[in-house]
C-alpha cells in the first residue's frame, strides 16, 4: 500500500496499489440467455413467414391447383386454425419467455427482437416467394420451426416459471445457467424467491379477477396499448399496401419491397436503443409519426379525388405509408409486446396475458374486416375503394374515397399520445418484481 500524508500532517490516505477495476473480474457473458433468445424468436420468425405466405403464393396456389373458395374448404381451414393456433402461441410466449430470462439491463433489447423477427419472417416470405414456388415457399418456412422444436432441448426453463412451481433446485440451476458459473445469482435469486412468496400467500387469479383493484393498472395499461396499436390502422393498411401504391400510380413490387426492408431496418435500429431511451418515449415518437403518416395519405387521397396536384399524389401516397410504417417499426410494433410482458404480476401473467393477445388479435381482425368498408366510406370527396378478391386484389374506383379512413386512424393514434403520457409508466432499468412494487403497490 502507498501512503501519504494529509494537508494537516494528523491524517495518512492508503492507495491501493492494484487498480479497482483491475481487481474486479469482468462480469461472464450471458451467452445461454442469448442462446434461449434465439431459439425462442426462432419461433417469432416462423410467425412471420405464416403472416407474410399469403401475399405471393396466393395466385399461384390457386392456379396450380385450380382452387376456389368452394374447394378444399376443410383443408384449407384446418391449416388456418393450426397456423392461427401456433401464431398466437408464439405472439405471447415468445416475448414473456425473454422477459423472465433476461437480466433488466438489457431486458427491452432482447424482447424486442420478437418483433424484428417478425418483420423479417414477413419480408423474407414476400420477397423470396417472388422468386420461388409456393410449395418451397412452404418448406423453408419449415426451418424456423424445427430450429426451434430441437433448440428447446438445450435451454432451461423459466426460473421464475420454476420458482413459482416450487422446484426450488432446478429454479437455482436455471438461474445458474443462465446468468454463468461465476456470476453471483445470490441476491437475484432471493429477490425472485420474496416475490414468488408474497404472491402463493394471495388467492389464485381466475380471469375475473383480473379486474380487482390491485391488478387494474396493469391491465388496462396493457390491454390500452394493444388497443391502440391495432385500432391505429397497422393491420388494414399493411394488408392493403400493395393496392394502395397500385391506385397511387407507384410500381407495387418496387413500393411492397422498400415497405418490407423499411420495416425490418427500423426495427431492428430500434433494438439497442430501447433500454437507453425506454419505452415510454419510443411509443410517444412512434405514435406522434403515426398521426403523420396518416395525414399525409389522407391528404394524398384527398388531392386525387379532386384532381389536384396530379404529380404529388403517388409522393405523398408512398411518404405517408413509409412514414406510418417506420413509425410504426420504432415503437407502437414492439413496445406494447415489452410492456405486456413487464407489467404484469407473475401470479395472473398466465391469463392476463393471454387476454391481452385475444384484445390484440381481434383488433387485428376487426382493421383488416373493416378496412375495405372504410375506404368505401368518407364525407371527403368523390372516390372510393372495394377490394377486388381476385388473385391481384386490386382497388376499384366509384364514388367516394379514403381520406376519412387515415383521419380516423390518425385521431386514433393522437389518443394513443394522450394515453401514454396519462398512464403507461417507464419500465427501463428495473426488475419485473420492481415493477410490480411500482404499477401494483
Amino acid at each position: 500500500m502507498k501512503m501519504s500524508s494529509a494537508s494537516d500532517g494528523s491524517r495518512e490516505v492508503r492507495e491501493p496499489l492494484v487498480d479497482k477495476d483491475m481487481a474486479e473480474p469482468k462480469p461472464e457473458q450471458p451467452w445461454m440467455v442469448y442462446l434461449s433468445t434465439f431459439v425462442a424468436v426462432c419461433g417469432s420468425f416462423a410467425f412471420g413467414s405464416c403472416a407474410g405466405y399469403s401475399s405471393p403464393a396466393q395466385a399461384a396456389i390457386r392456379n396450380d391447383l385450380s382452387l376456389t373458395i368452394a374447394e378444399g374448404v376443410v383443408a384449407l381451414d384446418l391449416g388456418r386454425l393450426a397456423t392461427g393456433y401456433g401464431m398466437g402461441a408464439f405472439s405471447y410466449v415468445v416475448p414473456i419467455f425473454i422477459a423472465e430470462i433476461a437480466p433488466k439491463t438489457f431486458r427491452g433489447a432482447l424482447t424486442t427482437l420478437n418483433q424484428i423477427l417478425i418483420c423479417t419472417g414477413v419480408s423474407v416470405s414476400f420477397i423470396v416467394g417472388t422468386m420461388v414456388t409456393w410449395r418451397v415457399l412452404a418448406l423453408i418456412g419449415l426451418i424456423p420451426c424445427a430450429v426451434s422444436i430441437l433448440g428447446l432441448f438445450c435451454i432451461p426453463e423459466s426460473p421464475r416459471w420454476l420458482a413459482k412451481m416450487g422446484r426450488d433446485t432446478e429454479f437455482e440451476a436455471a438461474l445458474r445457467k443462465l446468468r454463468g458459473k461465476k456470476a453471483n445469482i445470490s441476491e437475484e435469486a432471493a429477490e425472485i424467491q420474496d416475490y414468488i412468496e408474497t404472491l402463493e400467500r394471495l388467492p389464485k387469479a381466475k380471469a375475473l379477477d383480473l379486474f380487482q383493484r390491485r391488478y387494474i393498472r396493469s391491465v388496462f395499461i396493457a390491454f390500452g396499448l394493444m388497443v391502440f396499436q391495432q385500432f391505429g390502422g397497422i393491420n388494414g393498411i399493411c394488408f392493403y399496401t400493395s393496392s394502395i401504391f397500385e391506385q397511387a400510380g407507384f410500381p407495387t413490387r418496387l413500393g411492397m419491397i422498400i415497405y418490407a426492408v423499411l420495416q425490418v431496418v427500423i426495427t431492428a435500429l430500434n433494438a439497442p436503443i430501447v433500454d437507453k431511451a425506454g419505452r415510454k418515449p419510443l411509443l410517444l415518437v412512434s405514435a406522434t409519426g403515426l398521426v403523420i403518416g396518416c395525414l399525409i395519405t389522407a391528404v394524398s387521397f384527398y388531392l386525387k379525388v379532386h384532381d389536384m396536384a396530379h404529380k404529388a399524389v403517388p409522393v405523398l401516397a408512398v411518404v405517408g405509408i413509409m412514414v406510418f410504417i417506420a413509425s410504426f417499426s420504432a415503437g407502437m410494433g414492439a413496445m406494447p409486446w415489452v410492456v405486456m410482458s413487464e407489467i404484469f404480476p407473475i401470479d395472473i401473467k398466465g391469463v392476463a396475458g393471454g387476454m391481452a393477445t385475444l384484445v390484440n388479435w381481434f383488433g387485428a381482425w376487426a382493421v383488416s374486416y373493416t378496412f375495405n368498408f372504410l375506404m368505401s366510406w368518407s364525407s371527403y370527396g368523390k372516390l372510393y375503394y372495394t377490394i377486388d378478391f381476385s388473385p391481384k386484389q386490386s382497388l376499384k374506383t366509384g364514388k367516394k374515397n379514403g381520406a376519412g379512413t387515415f383521419v380516423i386512424y390518425a385521431v386514433i393514434n393522437a389518443l394513443a399520445i394522450v394515453f401514454v403520457i396519462a398512464v403507461v409508466p417507464e419500465t427501463k432499468g428495473k426488475t419485473l418484481e420492481q415493477i410490480q412494487a411500482v404499477v401494483n403497490p
